[in-house]
């Protein structure tokens, strides 16, 4: 098993010609006694939005788990062609709704990867933070508790924080599920201008809807690869079935 940084080119690149912004191959993980991912091998592009596409159990948010590093492989080749790991936001439901933490303090946790949990922030993490909040359209909500809050102001919470850690890599679980569809298309909004800035997005979804408005998408099937490529040519009806026991 190989897990490998690269820093990349500073020169332009072509959309046709890009290097891949993390690519695998043969890739295998799971848990202790519980195989899940079964030789996965494929790449995701650099400044696209990259769906994992599947039914519940597919082993969407174990590859996601791989690709921000707090799963190990068990064997296979993973590369990233980046100098800052990856920034990962959990589903809402991984963040306890109980913990006494305020939105600016769910944000400021974006930067521990710089400073440690312990250290005081420094002035450019306050701004960072600020920044982070403002880009969400969360400043309002900063001594707010993340338990007060809706579905869709504590997924963009979440994002913030992501966004704190200032990493050209957001991975992002389940987004969108279980949100209204105002706060549904605000998150898809904000994620095309992520791309813009320099950002390339992976989320995990099984929402059909959301998996086709992506730039390309895995579709993952019982933890093995069951298609890669544009939506239009990956989601069809011809796939789909074989992967949705029924639709």
């Amino acid at each position: 098993m190989k897990i490998m940084f690269k820093k990349p080119d500073s020169s332009p690149i072509s959309t046709q010609d890009r290097t891949p912004r993390v690519r695998f191959t043969e890739l295998c993980a799971g848990y202790p006694g519980r195989p899940v991912l079964h030789q996965l091998s494929a790449e995701i592009p650099t400044l696209a939005t990259t769906a994992l596409v599947g039914p519940n159990g597919s082993g969407k948010s174990t590859l996601l788990g791989v690709l921000a590093g707090v799963i190990h492989p068990t064997s296979g080749e993973l590369h990233h062609d980046g100098e800052r790991p990856p920034a990962f936001v959990p589903q809402r439901g991984a963040v306890g709704d109980t913990l006494p933490l305020t939105v600016r303090q769910a944000v400021e946790m974006g930067r521990w990867g710089e400073r440690g949990p312990w250290r005081r922030l420094t002035r450019r993490d306050h701004s960072t933070v600020d920044a982070a909040l403002d880009r969400l359209g969360i400043r309002d909500l900063a001594s707010r508790q993340l338990g007060e809050l809706s579905g869709g102001q504590r997924q963009r919470a979440l994002i913030a924080q992501g966004l704190a850690q200032e990493s050209d890599l957001l991975l992002l679980d389940e987004p969108t599920t279980g949100l209204d569809p105002e706060a549904r298309e605000r998150i898809g909004e904000l994620l095309t201008t992520l791309i813009a800035d320099g950002v390339t997005v992976v989320q995990a979804t099984h929402d059909l809807e959301v998996a086709r408005a992506a730039d390309t998408c895995l579709l993952l099937q019982d933890g093995r690869l069951a298609g890669q490529g544009h939506p239009d040519q990956v989601l069809t009806m011809s796939t789909l079935p074989r992967v949705w026991q029924p639709l």
